[in-house]
């Protein structure tokens, strides 16, 4: 059978969810350690269709493909939008945690449930959070994830960078009409990257995004000629990257808006990729390469103008 036979190749549980039958580097092994990651899906701001639950018990579309991932690849998952679970003692047990998240998640009732089911986590856990990350936790961070904890706008200054967004590498700015764009890889040695090595187009909700850390390892950049919207007039830019939090392992995709996108052979390979490498199942270097591959990502397009407001009904 060849690699992309394997790539093709699901049980027929996965199936339905277009879920990968390779192990992409995995330590599938018996003797391996099984891994814990928490999967956290509050959404203080705008919530995502992929993580939408039709009840608080029942688990989103990417809950469901994250939990089969797991069965498949020798992780346990924890779905979760209930921010109380962040203190220091209760994310000891966890090797990674992934974020598919919106808005401050420190905001909100601490008892009352928000609209999509979630209470939000305490400052204190966000820095207990934070303090594990940094202790050699790994994280990976979706799409939205780079959409969560804004940093402070200083009246045309540089931002005041929220701990967060130190953390994570790059900031969500704003996004224009879903899309057709282009995607070249620079690193496909890293875990995940070599079904992307040839570079990929795909339709998307694509993130335009700043406040890029300068320590990136940047794995994939974000195309923008020929893209529709102000916003994406702007140099080539890092859109999936790693880089190291202290001693954490940090991964980041602006991929994974859409619910085909969940099923696409190249975003599961590349997410894949990047779990295995925040768990610590293997190795990959992550020399920073931000300035070499994306001299220009710093020059910012402009967001679209807001459309007029319409006219009073007569």
């Amino acid at each position: 059978m060849n690699r992309r036979d394997m790539l093709i190749r699901t049980t027929s549980a996965a199936a339905a969810l277009g879920l990968l039958g390779f192990p992409l580097g995995w330590a599938d092994d018996k003797d391996a350690p099984k891994r814990k990651l928490l999967f956290f899906t509050r959404s203080a701001g705008f919530e995502h269709s992929v993580v939408k639950r039709k009840s608080a018990d029942e688990l989103s579309y990417a809950e469901k493909i994250m939990t089969e991932w797991g069965a498949k690849h020798n992780f346990d998952v924890t779905c979760t939008k209930d921010g109380s679970i962040f203190t220091a003692e209760k994310l000891a047990p966890f090797d990674a945690f992934m974020f598919y998240t919106t808005g401050d998640l420190t905001g909100g009732d601490p008892v009352k449930p928000g609209k999509d089911f979630s209470l939000p986590m305490s400052k204190e856990g966000k820095q207990a959070f934070l303090d594990a990350i940094k202790s050699g936790k790994g994280f990976i961070g979706s799409h939205c994830g780079s959409d969560t904890f804004h940093s402070k706008k200083n009246n045309g200054q540089p931002d005041t960078l929220d701990p967060y967004i130190e953390m994570l590498g790059g900031e969500f700015i704003v996004h224009g009409a879903q899309q057709d764009s282009k995607m070249t890889c620079v690193d496909a040695e890293f875990p995940g990257m070599a079904e992307a090595k040839d570079g990929f187009k795909m339709n998307e909700e694509w993130y335009a995004l700043k406040n890029h850390a300068k320590d990136l390892h940047v794995l994939l950049v974000q195309e923008t000629a020929g893209m529709k919207g102000n916003m994406y007039m702007r140099p080539p830019f890092p859109a999936t990257w790693a880089r190291q939090h202290d001693k954490g392992r940090v991964f980041f995709t602006s991929m994974g808006h859409r619910e085909d996108v969940w099923t696409n052979p190249v975003f599961q390979s590349v997410l894949l990729g990047g779990l295995s490498w925040a768990f610590g199942n293997v190795k990959a270097t992550v020399t920073p390469n931000i300035e070499k591959v994306t001299p220009e990502y710093a020059t910012l397009g402009q967001p679209d103008a807001p459309k007029p407001p319409k006219a009073p009904a007569k």
